[in-house]
């Protein structure tokens, strides 16, 4: 009965955690959700005024399919103030999350038996729609003793005559990994000798720590922004995930095909969102500033509170606000008759026995770990990894 292109559509874990999670807490059990990828911080009152003004002023029509004119005027500002990009407006998109950006993007360059190469781990919904666009999915394995970055070695030994596109996310979500200028110019060395366009996802961009800097491989030089679309939001950095505003940046051509495949779905992103969008980019900055640090200092919290439990092991992430977490070491253990195999077993037994919320690392291409979002409350940290370390205490062999 269901097309072949939806047939095959693996569900999101993130979100069927993060919904196991809210049905728990609504039957009125105390869970601690590590799982949500979103900033537990409300909207600035800034930005959330200039929705209210766009409403008062009765801004609630349709505007242009592919963005407000306003609207893409203050992304080529940001991209010009911060990445050292120029754009136009026929270089813009701006759609219903990055998310629906990304989708549009990747349906609009991948063709059927076309191949994309996938740095893993990876973000959930990326070889779903290379999947959905017919796309294949060539996963490129990085190692933990690497940061998690793409080797160039490895990348070439993945490109063969199919290779249409390569989907770069720095800062990474799971693993919180952030490419080096000199890093990123060797990838775009590889792309350019074998003609390979882009899709550089920036959506954490704002979310980096300890002095690094976010560098967008569009920047690198004219041949590499002349392949690359760059896609980013507000979602993220403003705390505006419900607000559904993304945005991408590339060459005419793909904005283009990207808008008219935007035209014939969705229509424009919601009018008031995008009023709102224009403050946040365009607004007073300091209370992202002010959402950073703290993320920094749950972070510092978590990594060092992971690190001394018996058999977890993670990195320091450098950007976003996620921590990968090693739990091979527990592969074989058992609490009760439940034994321990995956990240998956892991993950609902936790959720079961301590009513700790976390997403197995298997949704992201990794079976060996665990992703925990420190996008909530120190005091919700606290307790949870209380609850996590008496949960790996508790298993025996």
């Amino acid at each position: 009965m269901l097309s072949r292109k939806v047939r095959n559509i693996a569900p999101s874990l993130t979100l069927a955690i993060s919904s196991k999670a809210k049905t728990m807490k609504k039957e009125g059990l105390d869970v601690i959700g590590f799982g949500a990828g979103e900033p537990d911080f409300d909207t600035p009152k800034n930005i959330k005024e200039k929705a209210k003004e766009a409403i008062d002023n009765g801004f609630t029509k349709y505007t242009p399919s592919s963005g407000l004119p306003e609207l893409k005027e203050a992304i080529i500002e940001k991209f010009k103030k911060d990445n050292n990009l120029f754009y136009n407006k026929e270089e813009i998109l701006v759609g219903c999350g990055a998310k629906h950006v990304i989708f549009e993007i990747i349906f609009s360059l991948v063709d059927e038996k076309e191949e994309v190469i996938i740095p893993s781990p990876y973000w959930v919904s990326y070889p779903e729609m290379v999947k959905i666009a017919g796309g294949v999915c060539v996963f490129l394995e990085t190692k933990k003793e690497d940061g998690f970055k793409i080797d160039p070695d490895s990348l070439k030994k993945h490109i063969t005559k199919n290779t249409k596109l390569l989907i770069l996310n720095s800062p990474c979500n799971p693993t919180g990994a952030v490419y080096t200028k000199q890093e990123l110019k060797s990838i775009a060395n590889i792309l350019e000798e074998y003609n390979i366009f882009c899709l550089s996802d920036e959506i954490y961009e704002k979310l980096v720590y300890d002095g690094i800097e976010h560098v967008s491989i569009a920047s690198l030089s004219d041949k590499t922004k002349e392949r690359t679309i760059v896609v980013n939001g507000v979602s993220k950095a403003y705390s505006m995930t419900g607000w559904r505003i993304g945005y991408a940046a590339g060459p005419k051509q793909i904005i283009k095909a990207a808008s008219n495949l935007q035209s014939h779905s969705t229509s424009n992103p919601t009018s008031i969102s995008q009023m709102a969008a224009i403050e946040a980019l365009r607004g007073d900055q300091k209370e992202v500033y002010k959402m950073r640090e703290e993320f920094r200092e749950r972070r510092d919290y978590m990594v060092d509170r992971l690190n001394k439990i018996r058999g977890l092991s993670c990195l320091v992430p450098q950007g976003a606000f996620y921590c990968f977490v090693d739990i091979s070491n527990l592969f074989g253990k058992r609490i009760g008759e439940r034994k321990i195999e995956s990240s998956f077993d892991f993950s609902e037994t936790l959720l079961e026995e301590e009513k700790v919320a976390v997403v197995p690392g298997v949704a992201f291409g990794n079976d060996s770990y665990i992703r925990l979002s420190y996008a909530t409350s120190l005091e919700n940290i606290r307790k949870g990894l209380d609850r996590l370390e008496r949960f790996v205490n508790r298993l025996t062999y």
